[in-house]
């Protein structure tokens, strides 16, 4: 074992001082199947990775906070809307519970695969190639397709979302411009504040590493606070809806679920952010980064989404923002606050891109690495704000592949990791991993019927009208 003190591992437990040097080894050998494999039993992967600059619990805890507090926040009333003000809150504690188990059982088979494979890390695209090839013989030959799947869905997903926070940017400028010189939005063309983005978004992305990302995402989350005070300011502030539904029709529901899920999913960020850290053991556990983070996001989400549908009923707007008053200066500093928070955030989602792109290349660019790794990050930087100047309205298109990857890769894909993973060690008593899986999987696949549907309707609503 590795004391915490040398940044890698968190001190022996009292039991594990009085063990042998061989004791460990068995320990080690039974809890991951590694059939008696001594020299796997000695390789430590949180002593041998490697950091320049490593992340502290802290530093993460705010990475994530900022990851998972993203605009998506803002829908949290038309969530309640939807399902009635006692069922919203019971389906968000029920997707934040989902979505923090799912990726609480990808770093746990990540740790596993970390032993198996003798690597100090892996990435998301790593993690599931590894484990397919240490699962059933009949599947081990598909796990480079797998692992390309993930990788492609992933990438596509967080480029493209990457590429809406661009246009999600200029807009709120524009909008806050155009209202003070009297002019009408539709008047200026939009294309000409995403092009002046192009340069800040390429000095964020030029951060190295997420230790440096740190203090943006602490700014970040100050302005998304700032905003969200704002609103609940205002929400407080008026007069109640009196006809207020508690419990909605369960053909309204899926859309709550729908809302609240790709809200709050933050599954591509959460490896980067373990292969960061000084101590990733403390990512994981009852008290551990993850569940401390996640726990604050779902009551966060609550008191909006409560607030929100109870201040503006059934009258409540797709973003609570839009239900403001417009012509008032605390609207104003809302969509200034929300624009910087989401450029901050540009470069936390815009690392997801990075580590897989890099992963991919860096063996071909040996000479120069870190020339060749510039010159990577301002290319994609290029063609995510190119994308998003050719097509402005891709907000909805990327719905539709948001709803299509998250479900699969946020809640579906670790349940399949983890059986196959654990395949060769054990399911645990009466087989519960699996059932338990089963459950979560018709639930992503819930999600996914019913995100890619909204996902569509808001595609013909924005042609249509």
């Amino acid at each position: 074992m590795v004391n915490e003190a040398n940044g890698n591992a968190p001190a022996p437990q009292e039991l594990e001082t009085f063990l042998s040097t061989e004791d460990k080894k068995e320990k080690v050998v039974n809890k991951y199947n590694l059939s008696g494999d001594a020299e796997s039993a000695d390789f430590d992967p949180f002593a041998e990775r490697k950091l320049d600059s490593p992340t502290s619990n802290m530093d993460t805890l705010t990475h994530l906070l900022k990851a998972s507090l993203g605009t998506g926040i803002l829908a949290m009333p038309k969530a309640f809307m939807r399902a009635g003000l006692v069922n919203g809150i019971l389906f968000t504690i029920l997707v934040a519970i989902v979505c923090t188990h799912c990726a609480y059982v990808l770093i746990k088979c990540a740790h596993v695969l970390y032993y198996k494979d003798k690597k100090p890390s892996m990435t998301f695209p790593q993690v599931g190639q590894a484990s397919v090839q240490h699962g059933p013989k009949c599947i081990q030959g598909f796990a480079n397709a797998f692992r390309i799947f993930i990788l492609v869905c992933l990438f596509s997903t967080y480029f493209g979302v990457c590429s809406v926070y661009s246009v999600l940017i200029a807009k709120n400028v524009l909008q806050v411009v155009t209202f003070y010189m009297g002019l009408d939005e539709n008047e200026v063309e939009i294309r000409i504040f995403i092009i002046a983005l192009l340069v800040p978004l390429i000095m964020l992305a030029w951060v190295p590493d997420l230790k440096y990302l740190a203090p943006v995402s602490m700014i970040a989350n100050f302005l998304m606070g700032l905003g969200l005070g704002i609103t609940m300011y205002y929400l407080i502030g008026g007069p109640m809806e009196k006809d207020i539904k508690l419990i909605k029709p369960p053909m309204e529901w899926p859309e709550c679920v729908s809302l609240t899920i790709f809200a709050m999913q933050a599954i591509g960020v959460v490896l980067p952010l373990e292969n960061a850290m000084k101590t990733p053991k403390s990512l994981l556990g009852i008290c551990g980064v993850l569940t401390k983070g996640m726990s604050f996001v779902c009551v966060v989400y609550i008191i909006l989404g409560f607030l929100g549908f109870l201040r503006f009923g059934e009258h409540v707007e797709d973003s609570i923002t839009l239900n403001l008053a417009q012509d008032a200066v605390p609207a104003q500093i809302v969509k200034i606050a929300i624009a910087i928070a989401v450029y901050c955030t540009f470069g936390l989602q815009f690392f997801v891109c990075i580590e897989l792109s890099w992963s991919t290349i860096k063996h071909k660019y040996t000479k120069r690495p870190l020339l060749s790794n510039y010159i990577m990050r301002t290319v994609l930087v290029c063609a995510c704000v190119g994308l998003a100047v050719a097509v402005p309205t891709i907000g909805p298109f990327m719905g539709v592949i948001g709803a299509f990857c998250f479900s699969l890769l946020g809640v579906i894909a670790p349940a399949f990791i983890e059986i196959v993973t654990f395949w060769d060690i054990g399911f645990g008593p009466a087989k519960y991993m699996v059932w338990k899986n089963i459950l979560v999987v018709l639930f992503g696949c819930f999600a996914l019927v019913f995100g890619t549907k909204e996902a569509v309707k808001d595609i013909i609503k924005v042609y249509t009208t």
